[in-house]
């Protein structure tokens, strides 16, 4: 998207884009300077330029010499207002909007879309995090993660594979080898909070049309949260009675975590 686009995101018209544009490349300027750089003919550069002036956009020094306002100081104007246009939107949705008990299953089609709300929840993450992923989807999202983990929020990771030991709340599935073509994909699991949660699986065949469910329905998110850390305690089973090995210190202290992360 180009500069004069974005501008007309922020209510400009395509003609007030290209004049300011030429004026911020040079100024100041007069109206016949302006119509060769923008391309608006002289017929109508003063229109607009009047337009500009009445909104505080372009400034007069003296008589049919122009000047921008600084972007820096555009820049806070559109922020002002648009923070302003948000908050009484919010008010007014308050007002009309209907209350409900519960909250619906919304499915998000593809994995583009998945990680991109997955990166949106985990920015969002202010306690806890409990994550199920495969290798490309934790290098997807490792910086948020690592973000959230830096503000402290709790993680607790179910590595479906190679990844590295990062969090003190980690450890991988002891089937991981045989799930992915078990499955027929790679699932993704992340539960924010206790109050969001993103879960599906992006299809091997067709990752980019998978759907992947995304919600705050209170009993989804408990119920898949449980999942997860159902998960550690197959861990622990799988060590104990499939290994035949004893749990170590981080193990337990592990496992007396999640005991009591009810």
């Amino acid at each position: 998207m180009d500069i004069a686009s974005l501008l007309r995101d922020f209510a400009f018209s395509k003609y007030e884009s290209a004049c300011y544009l030429a004026l911020v490349a040079q100024h100041p300027s007069n109206g016949s300077q302006l119509s060769k750089r923008s391309g608006i003919a002289r017929s109508r550069i003063y229109d607009v330029l009047r337009g500009l002036l009445k909104k505080g956009i372009v400034f007069e020094i003296e008589k049919g010499c122009y000047v921008p306002l600084p972007f820096e100081e555009l820049k806070k104007r559109f922020r002002s207002q648009f923070e302003s246009n948000l908050e009484l939107l919010e008010k007014q949705l308050a007002a009309v909007t209907q209350e409900v008990e519960y909250e619906y299953l919304l499915t998000l089609r593809g994995r583009e879309a998945a990680l991109k709300k997955a990166a949106e929840i985990i920015a969002t993450a202010g306690r806890e995090l409990y994550l199920r992923l495969f290798p490309p989807t934790w290098h997807h999202l490792e910086d948020p993660i690592r973000a959230a983990a830096g503000r402290g929020v709790a993680v607790r990771l179910i590595a479906m594979g190679g990844i590295p030991p990062v969090f003190d709340i980690q450890v991988s599935h002891p089937e991981v080898a045989g799930l992915y073509a078990k499955l027929g994909g790679e699932t993704i699991d992340i539960i924010v909070d206790r109050e969001e949660a993103l879960v599906g699986m992006f299809a091997a065949e067709r990752p980019d049309q998978s759907p992947v469910i995304w919600t705050r329905n209170r009993w989804f998110v408990t119920a898949n949260r449980d999942s997860l850390r159902h998960d550690f305690y197959h861990y622990f089973l799988d060590k104990l009675h499939e290994q035949r090995q004893p749990l170590d210190a981080h193990d337990l202290a592990i496992y007396n975590l999640i005991k009591n992360d009810d």
